[in-house]
């Protein structure tokens, strides 16, 4: 792909799936045209490896540092002050992954709310966008967001909602990331109605790596890996259910991507 290429803008590449060939994973994704892709950070520690990898690979990789609800009881006042030192860092783009996780709970709700509203806090303070995770969760989340956050930027990430929810994020000027998700003929009905519905400045495409890998894929890696090097493949049948040509779903999101996050523009080849 020329130009500006995709931009993953959620691949877990911190994940021990990615401990042996990491590098490999990333020359994989630049050579299908993943110019650029943001490392989500789910812990303090992960958050903290992803901006390290963004060391090694400078204006390919960026980061989120946040903590996700999974994690929600290590976010205390030390955790948060470490967050706040990691958002300060040029290549950390954005607060999160946060949010609320009802379906498995691993954290009780009142702790997730707790660590959610911090962070929501943070990103008042840093000026830096919402990485959002929600699960089972959409009403208390919007109400969170409506009352800690309101006019605040950010993405719902791995968004699987339907046309009523991604009508709530955008009302909200919240974006939404589309994974592998919408290649899933058992799962992903509601995903494929809405997605056309989303509108053009408010569409960011992911890989969400290593896991949901797209289901209708020819080939399949062993062990079922997604990478990033898959992108590609997700903004192929994003374009089919817009109508639209992959070319234009893939410029639209880089656009939106840049604006987002701040990244910087590439128009010439790597």
């Amino acid at each position: 792909m020329t130009g500006a290429g995709l931009v993953d803008i959620g691949a877990n590449l911190t994940n021990r799936a990615f401990a042996r060939d990491l590098d490999a994973v990333i020359e994989g994704a630049l050579a299908a045209g993943v110019r650029r892709m943001i490392v989500t950070g789910t812990s303090l520690a992960h958050s903290e490896a992803a901006l390290e990898l963004c060391a090694r690979w400078p204006g390919v990789l960026w980061a989120t540092a946040g903590i996700h609800p999974h994690h929600a009881s290590e976010c205390d006042a030390a955790a948060l002050r470490a967050l706040a030192g990691l958002l300060a860092e040029p290549a950390v783009v954005a607060v999160g992954e946060c949010g609320l996780d009802f379906n498995r709970n691993y954290s009780p709700p009142a702790v997730q709310e707790a660590a959610f509203v911090a962070q929501l806090g943070l990103a008042r303070d840093c000026g830096k966008p919402l990485f959002l995770h929600e699960r089972d969760a959409h009403a208390r989340q919007l109400a969170l967001l409506d009352a800690e956050a309101a006019g605040l930027p950010g993405v719902a990430h791995c968004f699987t909602g339907d046309i009523a929810q991604m009508r709530a994020y955008a009302a909200r000027g919240l974006h939404l990331g589309v994974t592998g998700w919408v290649c899933d003929e058992r799962r992903g009905e509601a995903l494929r109605g809405a997605v056309a519905g989303i509108p053009d400045d408010r569409l960011l495409l992911e890989t969400d790596a290593p896991w949901l890998l797209p289901r209708d894929l020819e080939s399949r890696p062993p062990g079922a890996r997604n990478e990033p090097r898959f992108l590609p493949h997700v903004c192929a049948a994003v374009a089919r259910l817009r109508g639209a040509a992959p070319e234009a779903v893939a410029a639209t999101t880089t656009a939106n991507a840049e604006r987002l996050f701040g990244l910087e523009k590439i128009t010439e080849e790597r």
